[in-house]
């Protein structure tokens, strides 16, 4: 009997991620590329060798506000040249496959739910903290039908402006590109910090990598931006208890990786925040699949929708 294998695709502002993904939901093989200034070019070139002929659909996780019965990207802050593009229809006339489109947030809580941090959850918050801050919300049992942009809840109604519109968006305060943008304003007002000897004195080019080392060697500067970064993360998770009381909030992306500073200071900052009966009934974990939570919740959204059609064709016969 032949395998019917789906596709998972994650989109993000720095990398896009795709996967072959089993039936069972195993990853069968896995490429990844830069996003750069051109991810629809980029994403045609990682599909094409895994459109094998036993693919039964794609499903595609985007950074962004995205309609899903039309399958639209309206609108991608960290991606902007997604802005507007019909992406369903798009992939959909390269490789004549069905195609399904979602919020990698949201996707990416699919992919915990039915594989990782969540299965044991009946309600979880999932926040994806990378390039920019991502939320997808599970509740009782399935995942919430909702835009879920909690990285664009204001933190600070006078703060910084976001490339969304709005000021003082959690995003602003608590993202790899803001760990990055604060350490490199720092750097250029002359505060001392290790970080200056990186890339020949070129301290444009630091990672939030970069700053999470320098911050386990003792720098001050890292130590101090990754605290602060935690601080106003920590806001947002309360935010998140009080309005949702879920059992969990999971956080996954790049930026767990600094567990033990950012993660630390946000969940101290939770606590004195969220409402205590509510905080007590609420884990902070990490996520189980990492990178993968995307491309398999991705690829879970087409198992989805052959089981829906199987279900209807059944209950017509």
């Amino acid at each position: 009997m032949m395998q019917e294998y789906a596709i998972g695709v994650d989109i993000g502002g720095t990398n896009i991620r795709a996967a072959l993904i089993s039936p069972e939901g195993e990853v069968v093989s896995k490429v990844k590329a830069l996003t750069g200034s051109s991810p629809l070019t980029t994403l045609r070139a990682l599909l094409a060798p895994l459109c094998c002929t036993d693919v039964t659909g794609i499903g595609v996780a985007v950074a962004g506000i995205i309609d899903r019965d039309k399958g639209v990207v309206l609108r991608s802050p960290n991606i902007p040249e997604l802005n507007g593009v019909a992406l369903r229809d798009e992939v959909r006339s390269w490789f004549n496959l069905p195609v399904l489109i979602e919020n990698d947030a949201n996707v990416a809580a699919l992919g915990e739910a039915v594989r990782g941090a969540g299965s044991g959850f009946r309600s979880f918050v999932l926040l994806t903290l990378g390039t920019g801050v991502g939320g997808g919300v599970f509740m009782d049992g399935r995942l919430l039908s909702a835009a879920a942009e909690i990285g664009h809840i204001s933190i600070n109604a006078e703060g910084q402006a976001c490339a969304c519109g709005n000021v003082g968006c959690l995003e602003s305060y608590a993202s790899a590109t803001a760990i990055i943008g604060n350490a490199i304003s720092e750097m250029e007002k002359g505060t001392a910090t290790i970080l200056r000897e990186l890339y020949q004195g070129n301290f444009y080019k630091v990672t939030a990598e970069d700053i999470y080392n320098a911050a386990l060697d003792g720098d001050s500067l890292s130590r101090t931006i990754l605290r602060e970064a935690g601080r106003s993360l920590g806001i947002g998770i309360a935010n998140i208890i009080n309005i949702f009381s879920p059992e969990a909030v999971i956080l996954t992306g790049g930026l767990i990786g600094a567990w033990n500073i950012y993660i630390d200071s946000a969940i101290r900052e939770a606590s004195k925040r969220a409402l205590k009966e509510l905080y007590a009934r609420t884990e902070i974990i990490p996520s189980a699949l990492g990178d993968d939570a995307g491309i398999i919740g991705a690829a879970c959204l087409v198992s989805e929708q052959i089981s829906k059609k199987s279900q209807a064709t059944q209950i017509a016969l």
